[in-house]
């Protein structure tokens, strides 16, 4: 069942991440078929050096789920780097403000001037 969700979730969500979309739904697939045919996974594992297609099956999603962290926290910090970027400008902005006032100047910042 819960496979099936990940598969329409996906299916749902592809205009906004359609290479995220897909593949979940190989990933889905995938999973349904090996739920399926157990025998299948063993044989796999067996080719790919595990003992049992359980094993392979777990080993891979430890690796999806650490990729899929890595890639979470990676965004984070690009956004973080972001919200820091933006603070300094808005913080040099109102300081420009706030001297040009001092000065009898009636002007606007630098950088809402050149928006």
């Amino acid at each position: 069942m819960l496979l099936t969700g990940v598969a329409v979730y996906a299916a749902t969500e592809r205009r906004r991440s359609p290479v995220v979309a897909l593949l979940s739904i190989i990933a889905a697939a995938a999973g349904l078929y090996f739920t399926w045919t157990p025998d299948h996974a063993t044989q796999v594992a067996m080719w790919a050096g595990v003992g049992r297609g359980v094993d392979l099956v777990l080993y891979i999603w430890v690796c999806i789920s650490l990729i899929v962290l890595l890639n979470l926290h990676l965004k984070l910090r690009r956004q973080m780097e972001l919200v820091t970027v933006m603070a300094r400008t808005i913080a040099l902005a109102e300081a420009r403000h706030r001297l040009s006032e001092k000065a009898g100047r009636r002007r606007l910042p630098e950088a809402v001037r050149d928006r």
